[in-house]
């Protein structure tokens, strides 16, 4: 059976499907990292990437922050666009890959929310983050997370997940295989006549260590500040890694 890309037909039940998650206080601690920096993003100039369906690029509008949000997924832009202007916001939005996306705006901080980075193969994390500095003014702020190496291994690996929606159904399988993820995902969505349409994607991620992505941050000329597991936790038993750092 033919399989999509990652998001494809998740792209539009993304943010439903994640009604579970503490946004508002992710975005939140996202933005208390910004300040111990001195960059509070209200009346800054800041980037999302990897800003998939919009949520925390919508988070720091409603801030005062000036928005730009990118993802190389189509589909998430378009469910982005549509809550944007739900909202009456004023973000701009563009497609592009992360180690390759170009602008000549310069940026008061960036942000990179929900795993941006495991998405991003081993042999690109150095490109992707050059170019995510390239994007940043001189003591430009980064804050990101990625999920860590024990949640992929006791949370991932030869797990399935599922949610049953009135709508939808969303199941996801799993498989670990050394530094690599993959996740089938599998959607059942209702038709107008009742009926239910079956979609397949493939979702894959890469396992990084805290060490490996913060060597990589100072070869692509920040300063890292932060990394840690998320909220502060122990990261020897975090489920997700955090990362502040400064543009050299």
């Amino acid at each position: 059976m033919k399989k999509d890309f990652a998001y494809a037909h998740l792209a539009p039940w993304y943010e439903y499907l994640s009604d579970d998650c503490d946004y508002e206080n992710w975005s939140q601690y996202f933005v208390n990292l910004l300040k111990s920096v001195s960059c509070d993003p209200a009346g800054k100039k800041g980037i999302d990437l990897g800003c998939g369906s919009g949520y925390f690029a919508r988070s720091f509008s409603r801030l005062g922050a000036a928005m730009t949000g990118v993802d190389i997924s189509a589909e998430m832009l378009s469910v982005a666009e549509e809550k944007t202007r739900e909202e009456g916001l004023c973000i701009t939005y563009m497609q592009g890959d992360l180690a390759k996306f170009k602008t000549f705006e310069k940026y008061d901080f960036a942000c990179a929310a929900n795993d941006l980075f495991n998405y991003v193969p081993k042999n690109r994390l150095l490109p992707a983050l050059k170019n995510a500095a390239r994007l940043l003014k001189k003591g430009g702020a980064f804050v990101f997370d990625i999920s860590s190496k024990r949640k992929f291994f006791t949370k991932i690996r030869g797990k399935v997940s599922a949610d049953d929606r009135e709508d939808i159904t969303y199941l996801s399988f799993g498989n670990v295989e050394n530094d690599v993820a993959t996740l089938d995902v599998t959607l059942f969505i209702r038709r107008k006549d009742g009926a239910f349409d079956r979609f397949d994607e493939v979702h894959t991620q890469y396992i990084y260590e805290k060490e490996e992505i913060a060597c990589a941050l100072s070869a692509a000329g920040f300063d890292p500040v932060i990394a840690t597991g998320m909220y502060g936790e122990d990261e020897n038993t975090a489920d997700r890694l955090c990362f502040l750092a400064v543009k050299k």
